[in-house]
């Protein structure tokens, strides 16, 4: 919200990832405008915003103010090596949102399911690269179902 107050229901989430941005405006305008986010609140003079999507919730700090938190030369694509899962209840507008801003899909809308014991848990889901290279997986779940033998071990 960016008249400084929370929304009334807000509550930090136990695990908040805070990404490093070169563009705290062009990253605000990516996870907030196209994907979704809303503003939980911001530091305007410290380039810092709190996001949060339904729970999900996520910092941008923009690089330049990042000094001890840094620990390694930073180059592009950050976020090397994570993508940051976000659990949503309808993939469709966000998709259109980056249609419409002519942002490309990282791996396209898919099925897929996973093994967990013995169930398979499905999502429909996609992944798109945010302005830093940071990887988002938006993830609709599917339901469960009883494994297939061959993957139970």
């Amino acid at each position: 919200m960016s008249d400084g107050t929370l929304p009334v229901d807000f509550s930090w989430a136990p695990l908040a990832a805070e990404l490093i941005v070169t563009d705290i405006e062009r990253s605000l305008w990516f996870w907030r405008d196209v994907i979704g986010f809303a503003v939980a609140y911001e530091r305007p003079e410290e380039q810092f915003a709190y996001l949060d999507l339904a729970g999900a919730q996520v910092m941008l700090s923009q690089r330049d103010n990042m000094g001890r938190w840094i620990n390694a030369e930073l180059q592009p694509p950050f976020g090397r090596g994570i993508n940051l899962q976000v659990g949503v209840v309808d993939l469709e507008p966000p998709v259109e949102r980056l249609q419409a801003a002519n942002w490309p899909l990282y791996i396209a809308v898919e099925e897929k399911w996973y093994r967990a014991g013995d169930i398979d848990v499905g999502v429909s889901q996609f992944v798109v690269s945010d302005p830093d290279g940071y990887l988002l997986r938006l993830s609709k779940p599917l339901g469960r179902r009883v494994a297939k033998p061959e993957s139970v071990r």
